[in-house]
């Protein structure tokens, strides 16, 4: 059963001060208004210096995985969301209808929550996907739209909960944020749960992109070089055949549809000189480059 969020809700609302641009808190014990630099907020929630510094590392490519990325945004939502006692992130394919591509979730319990929509292929995540928008339920236990999933919540100590959509390009992510209080959630999470979830989303499409790059790179590099072998190959079939460069690349492309071998690998034979009597591998492991 995941535990409830020990943490209090700030007794003080800020107004900002035309003047100065200052937070303007109450001292509500002596009633005299006290001014201060205070941490910046959205929709009426408080985001520390700190918990800021963490929503934007969230946008950075550190794994190579939708999964560590999507562990990432829960771990932070658990810790940063007031009345959060845990939560659970999903990235869909954008096929219609999406998807469950990859899933992660901030404890066990939780992951099963997920496992059980995923298998019945509905349910409130898959709600706030079909209709890209947030879901939310203020108190499992007067629930009535889910009744097979709210069971499942409340057996696990769930009272309440939001799920999120963000949608980028060809990324659609969800986030899901757990309470143990009935009510404990409201729009002030749900902003906060939005903005950590469009945090997450840009870093899975980072990750992709960079995946993208890095793998264009890897291939341009293979050509670059495969492409220097057979120039070597070439040279040295024009010296020995004692023809031009068109002519020793017919010849190579011969060896090579004749043998079913790639091209590059009867270059290379030729270029360690280990000529073309030994036997090269079957053709299931090397195909003919046409």
């Amino acid at each position: 059963m995941i535990q409830p969020d020990r943490r209090r809700p700030c007794r003080t609302v800020p107004n900002r001060s035309p003047d100065w641009g200052l937070d303007m808190e109450r001292d509500w014990e002596h009633g005299e208004p006290a001014y201060s630099v205070g941490p910046m907020a959205t929709s009426d929630t408080v985001i520390t210096d700190e918990l800021a510094v963490e929503i934007a590392r969230l946008g950075l490519v550190r794994e190579s995985s939708d999964v560590a990325t999507l562990h990432r945004v829960t771990q932070l939502a658990a810790r940063a969301v007031t009345g959060c006692a845990g939560a659970s992130s999903m990235r869909w394919s954008p096929a219609s209808p999406p998807e469950p591509l990859a899933a992660a979730s901030s404890h066990p319990d939780l992951a099963e929550l997920v496992d059980l929509q995923i298998e019945a292929g509905h349910g409130p995540i898959f709600d706030a996907v079909r209709v890209r928008r947030p879901v939310s339920c203020d108190d499992t236990l007067a629930e009535t739209r889910w009744p097979g999933h709210v069971a499942a919540m409340l057996r696990r100590g769930v009272r309440c909960f939001i799920t999120t959509v963000h949608e980028y390009e060809q990324v659609l992510v969800t986030l899901s944020v757990y309470g143990v209080v009935p009510g404990a959630l409201d729009s002030r999470q749900q902003a906060l749960a939005s903005l950590l979830l469009a945090q997450g989303g840009a870093a899975v499409s980072n990750t992709r992109q960079f995946d993208d790059v890095h793998r264009t790179a890897v291939q341009l590099q293979q050509a670059v070089e495969a492409r220097a072998v057979v120039d070597q190959a070439k040279g040295i079939l024009m010296h020995a055949l004692g023809c031009d460069a068109d002519r020793a690349f017919a010849e190579l492309r011969r060896i090579s549809q004749t043998r079913h071998v790639k091209l590059t690998a009867i270059a290379q034979r030729i270029v360690s000189g280990r000529g073309l009597a030994e036997p090269f591998p079957s053709p299931g492991d090397d195909g003919a480059d046409g």
